[in-house]
């Protein structure tokens, strides 16, 4: 018990001691605006549709489920030119 009484103790000293941090609410708000720009990266291959197939290749779906997407990013994938 003395350790968690002095952790609080130090805690409280630190909130109440010293100054108070002041933010500039003009700074502040124009941190809180979206970026200009978006950094965007285009992957060589899909995750799902790779994960889809190592799992198609250990078991068998009971439904079928993905392959309305598996036959769109098939056809996707035939009118991508490749890197």
């Amino acid at each position: 018990m003395k350790e968690d009484q002095k952790l609080e103790e130090q805690l409280s000293r630190a909130l109440t001691e010293g100054e108070m941090e002041r933010n500039d609410p003009k700074r502040a708000a124009i941190r809180q605006l979206p970026t200009k720009y978006e950094t965007r990266t285009q992957a060589a291959f899909d995750p799902i549709v790779e994960e889809t197939k190592r799992f198609r290749g250990m078991a068998k779906e009971i439904d079928d489920r993905y392959d309305r997407y598996m036959k769109r990013e098939a056809s996707d994938e035939e009118h991508t030119p490749q890197p």
